[in-house]
């Protein structure tokens, strides 16, 4: 098997597990457990797994603070993600989601002082008129989110954006050390959010009991080992290949929920949805290329 092959399948192989995660996210909601606190489970069960394996890891909290930043906006990322990809169109929320790149540009722009290219504000447009057509229905006069899972899947993209930009910040630190701050911040920001929205009434009361666990535990468990080797596989595949190429693998995730959601009657393609995807997944690509090439490990 060729060298570079592996590094390739374990990008896929991230990109399937999220694109499919849809389907166990929407089988937990039908076994009563609300998104928000189905990724808090999720990712609690592998909080605890990877403190198991890496108990000094939290360590690095006291001497490098952004980590905390690194929690909130990867768990966040996962909260919004989640809770849109199960209960809105899948293909759409996907779409809105790779909105990330605008989010990066506008974002280092912002903290890192990077100027914008014209070619990067050519491809903001690009992104942003694909975004007009997928929010754009006959029935909304103006493009605006048209719910909550529309504006989730927004927020999602932008804290994913900035997740990337602390990652390259932070990537002098242990890679155990930013595994267990994300999967941790997955689990509190989850429960934070969760408590939240309860107590304002925007998410029913948890009332499932506990003698439901065997329907829904199971659920939980393959979603955290999931996320887990999906993680490890990111992580071995992206540190081994070029930047864009890393991209350019991971919008296979876009064709994985298109594809899967479909199928199962949990989106319906039109041409707006067609054309104005192309156009935000083709701004994506472009992006991907002006990054610099890394020599393979």
């Amino acid at each position: 098997m060729n060298k570079p092959l592996l590094p390739a399948l374990g990008l896929v192989l991230n990109a399937l597990v999220w694109g499919l995660s849809w389907w166990p996210l929407r089988q937990l909601q039908i076994e009563g457990l609300h998104p928000l606190w189905a990724t808090a489970a999720v990712f609690a069960v592998a909080w605890m797994g990877l403190m198991v394996a890496y108990p000094r890891a939290w360590q690095h909290l006291r001497t490098h603070p952004e980590l905390w930043w690194l929690m909130a906006a990867s768990g966040l990322t996962n909260v919004g993600f989640n809770w849109a990809v199960t209960t809105g169109d899948v293909v759409r929320v996907v779409l809105l989601f790779y909105l990330m790149p605008t989010w990066a540009l506008l974002l280092a722009w912002w903290l890192l002082k990077e100027r914008p290219t014209r070619g990067a504000l050519a491809r903001m447009g690009l992104a942003l008129a694909g975004v007009v057509l997928v929010l754009k229905t006959p029935d909304t006069p103006w493009p605006i989110p048209q719910d909550l899972p529309d504006m989730l899947a927004l927020l999602a993209g932008m804290c994913f954006a900035l997740t990337n930009i602390l990652l390259l910040r932070l990537q002098h630190t242990p890679d155990a050390t930013r595994m267990v701050a994300m999967f941790g911040g997955g689990a509190l920001m989850a429960v934070v959010c969760a408590t939240l929205a309860t107590v304002t009434g925007i998410v029913p009361a948890l009332t499932m009991p506990l003698a439901h666990a065997p329907q829904w535990a199971p659920w939980v468990l393959g979603l955290s080992v999931a996320f887990l080797v999906s993680n490890f596989a990111l992580q071995y595949g992206a540190a081994r290949l070029s930047a864009h190429t890393t991209a350019m693998l991971m919008m296979s995730e876009v064709v994985f929920a298109s594809v899967s959601s479909v199928a199962a009657g949990a989106s319906v393609l039109t041409w707006r949805l067609g054309l104005g995807g192309g156009m935000i997944v083709l701004a994506a690509l472009l992006a991907s290329q002006v990054h610099t090439d890394k020599p393979p490990a």
